[in-house]
């Protein structure tokens, strides 16, 4: 089976219920156009919203089984975490989900396999240009900090696997963009940490048996993000599979974790 397949049908496996005890429709339909190509996201804007206010922005990248062109899946995910009421009343920002289309990625990637084929991790380069829906996001993001209404320094993005794994794509591509990130049961490319980690703190979490994302892609972003002695934060939930973002959805810390950062120079 085609892997990314598998890690499409493995995270519909894993799909809970848990979306669908907010009301989602509060996220806004959203497109972004640019030379014909089109960004489908939603958007979720603070209570009592004041646009003569600037807010911190929160992006939020899917995982592969939410990938399509609905405009709807990728709040499966997360999308109730920034609905509940203790978060958007300590922690107002505009929340965005872009949603990846289909056989699309994040991040440019190729898999490595053992002697018997078996996924053992993933090749992105961090010199490689950005997929199409990752050049997109770029394009948005650039959009919004230019549209007066977002904190420029207090621009945050996470993501779950597929998503994770774009998250350290982006802030190794654009380090001077982020204030911090939270990488999801990712993968990246380790050798270039060090374009983000004197700019960007990242809060790393993943499953220690996970069988989709193997645990060492993490593993490898301590080791060397501790040799380069910068800020960061990992944590690995014993016994967890791929679906670790179950946990991270109930860290405590995890938001005042995430606001207390502002963009470095």
């Amino acid at each position: 089976m085609n892997y990314l397949k598998f890690l499409l049908f493995s995270c519909f496996l894993l799909a809970g219920l848990s979306a669908m005890s907010q009301d989602l429709s509060q996220y806004e339909y959203k497109t972004f156009i640019r030379k014909g190509d089109t960004l489908r996201y939603r958007m979720l804007l603070p209570q009592n919203y004041d646009a003569n206010k600037k807010y911190p922005l929160i992006v939020f990248l899917h995982g592969a089984g939410e990938r399509g062109s609905d405009n709807n899946a990728q709040l499966l995910h997360g999308g109730d975490m920034f609905l509940r009421d203790n978060i958007r009343q300590n922690y107002p920002a505009i929340v965005i989900f872009p949603q990846c289309p289909s056989e699309a990625t994040w991040a440019p990637m190729k898999l490595i396999r053992d002697n018997e084929g078996k996924v053992i991790n993933f090749a992105i380069s961090a010199e490689e240009p950005p997929t199409k829906p990752t050049a997109l996001l770029s394009g948005l993001l650039d959009s919004l900090l230019h549209s007066k209404k977002i904190n420029t320094k207090k621009v945050y993005i996470g993501g779950l696997s597929l998503g994770g794994m774009g998250t350290f794509y982006m802030i190794s591509k654009f380090p001077d963009l982020f204030a911090a990130a939270f990488p999801i049961c990712g993968a990246g490319d380790v050798a270039a940490a060090d374009r983000f980690a004197k700019k960007v703190p990242v809060w790393i979490f993943h499953g220690g048996d996970d069988k989709v994302v193997p645990v060492d892609a993490s593993r490898a972003y301590d080791t060397k993000l501790k040799s380069l002695g910068v800020e960061y934060k990992y944590t690995e939930y014993p016994g967890v599979g791929h679906n670790s973002w179950d946990n991270v959805f109930v860290e405590p810390g995890l938001m005042p974790w995430l606001f207390e950062h502002t963009k470095r120079k």
